[in-house]
């Protein structure tokens, strides 16, 4: 190999090292935690649920916010991040888990069906802002105005102590 060549090979290495550096805080950007907010309709007569009551409104164990205000429960679809954090956090279920408790809760006649699926944080915004007593879980950097954010145990999204992440 001539000396030219290898100048022109390491010089192309190290271009090469360089650029993969230089995307590094990049990829450590995009995996950095995001909160998972829980957002209601505008009307809904809540501002505050504790991890156990939030719980017991996506478990379908309430089911009316107050006496004329039905809970509406809206889950993004499998494989969603939030989806995941909320089967983790909350249902303490795995996706198996899941539709096997939605069956069983079905067939028992306790619920008339499971929670509405959405496919993306924008339609859960539309839907929960559209649908009186909804209740939807939405990546935090994606909650529209006209949404009411719930507080989870006294905290907000982006505070610390929030459970949702």
């Amino acid at each position: 190999m001539t000396a030219d060549r290898k100048i022109a090979s390491r010089a192309a290495w190290l271009l090469w090292c360089l650029c993969l550096f230089s995307l590094q805080p990049l990829a450590f950007d995009s995996a950095r935690v995001v909160d998972v907010a829980v957002v209601v309709h505008p009307d809904t007569p809540v501002t505050n649920l504790t991890l156990a009551e939030a719980r017991k409104v996506f478990l379908g164990n309430r089911q009316y916010w107050s006496t004329n205000i039905p809970v509406v429960l809206l889950i993004r679809a499998p494989v969603a991040r939030e989806r995941n954090v909320v089967l983790k956090t909350i249902y303490q279920m795995s996706e198996s888990q899941f539709k096997q408790y939605w069956i069983a809760k079905i067939f028992r006649a306790e619920a008339a069906s499971a929670p509405k699926v959405v496919y993306s944080n924008d339609m859960a915004n539309e839907l929960v802002t559209a649908i009186p007593g909804a209740i939807a879980f939405i990546d935090a950097r994606d909650v529209r105005s006209g949404a009411k954010v719930l507080r989870v145990n006294g905290y907000l999204p982006g505070e610390p102590g929030y459970p949702l992440r």
